[in-house]
């Protein structure tokens, strides 16, 4: 090894170049621990299944049936190519938008998650700390392992929101809605694509039941995790906060309290309750979407339950086209599912999403480490839309349009 010197000639390399070369304390980052090597979500990913046990691991990173329709959600974006534009000032980067009213610094917010204490034990109250110090919405599920309250206190300047199932007793749905309200929740989230569970056969191979309890094959593999175990064994015993079931599956306790019942009309009874923005999620009908505005809703989640209940279902990719198209610009178009990057938000926003949801990203992020793995998994997604909102020549949001993306004609 040789470097030239100014005479033209050239000696070799001294111990000193060498040391210089060298990053003796690595690279610097705003991320503790083993964090800081995690460069991605799927970075993200492989340190969770590392961290928890396979069961646990499983339940947040299944799906239903064979797993098409998780994986298509994430692939279909792979299938949008971007178009930059040039010259353009991009010298200031802008992310933040509004959610329905309020400000927010990135156009994303953390979906609705149910028993994320399997994951971490601070579970839902790690990640509404994580959302409140990214400033974006964090969405709480009815099959949280924390209550409202305890959610409320734990970030109470979070943009809270609430999503409910309903159940077949209505006096106890109408009681979350008005508990939620009183606590200062600001959006409600009716989720309406489970008015049965999907078979989510990863949970059944594992033979996993909520709240958790596994078959004499797993014990093994949970000695395989002693600091999840401690962490687990610390806390308080796992269960789902706002409801009372006895254990079992997860679909067998889902079948057990929701309504299959539900219609349209228990929309209208909803709005009629809740004062605040109204949210239907699990949208991937242009003809249900203009129902649900036309009922009163203030947005719409283009979901598919993350591909764990329908299986083969269409992904939330091809279904916003057409959902964006029906709704126009009466009512917010959010996307949920398959989103793993900035540049998946930026592709998202330039289809005609007003803003996404994520799930699993940020979960992964909860198994990797607790509030700080949220939070690095928010930041990973946060510097990855403004890197591409500089490189497409878009300094703000509003920037983005639709010629700056590109999707090949499908045979």
């Amino acid at each position: 090894m040789t470097r030239s010197t100014r005479g033209g000639r050239r000696s070799r390399l001294g111990v000193r170049d060498i040391a210089a070369m060298i990053q003796w304390r690595g690279a610097r980052s705003d991320a503790p621990g083993a964090l800081a090597s995690a460069y991605s979500i799927a970075d993200l990913r492989a340190m969770a299944r590392r961290t928890v046990p396979k069961p646990i691991f499983d339940f947040i990173d299944g799906g239903a049936g064979d797993e098409v329709a998780v994986r298509r959600n994430v692939e279909r974006f792979e299938t949008a190519s971007l178009v930059p534009r040039v010259l353009r000032d991009v010298s200031r980067i802008d992310t933040s938008t509004h959610f329905l009213g309020s400000a927010a610094r990135a156009p994303f917010g953390f979906a609705p998650v149910g028993m994320t204490r399997l994951a971490h034990p601070d579970g839902e109250l790690a990640a509404v700390r994580a959302a409140a110090r990214l400033g974006v919405p964090y969405v709480l599920s009815t099959m949280a392992s924390s209550s409202l309250e305890a959610v409320a206190a734990a970030a109470p300047e979070a943009d809270r929101w609430f999503q409910l199932y309903l159940w077949k007793d209505r006096a106890a749905s109408e009681a979350l809605i008005r508990r939620a309200s009183a606590l200062g929740y600001r959006a409600l989230v009716l989720t309406v694509d489970v008015p049965v569970a999907g078979q989510r056969l990863r949970d059944a191979r594992n033979g996993m039941t909520l709240p958790p309890s596994f078959p004499l094959r797993s014990v093994a593999g949970l000695a395989r995790h002693p600091r999840w175990l401690a962490r687990t064994l610390r806390s308080e015993p796992l269960g789902f906060a706002a409801l009372d079931l006895k254990p079992g599956g997860f679909a067998e306790q889902s079948n057990a309290i929701l309504d299959a019942s539900t219609t349209f009309a228990d929309l209208a009874w909803m709005r009629g309750m809740w004062t605040g923005p109204l949210v239907v999620k699990g949208i991937l009908s242009a003809a249900d979407a203009a129902e649900a505005v036309r009922l009163g809703a203030d947005a719409v989640v283009v979901s598919n339950h993350g591909g764990r209940q329908l299986e083969n279902v269409i992904s939330t990719w091809d279904a916003l086209g057409s959902v964006r198209a029906a709704v126009g610009d009466r009512a917010a178009v959010y996307l949920d599912g398959g989103v793993r990057s900035g540049t998946h938000i930026a592709a998202a926003l330039a289809a005609g999403a007003d803003a996404v949801f994520m799930g699993r990203a940020y979960v992964y992020g909860l198994m990797a480490g607790g509030e700080a793995g949220a939070l690095r998994a928010g930041r990973m997604l946060q510097s990855g839309l403004a890197r591409t909102m500089a490189l497409l020549g878009a300094a703000t949001i509003g920037d983005i349009a639709a010629d700056m993306l590109h999707v090949p004609a499908r045979d």
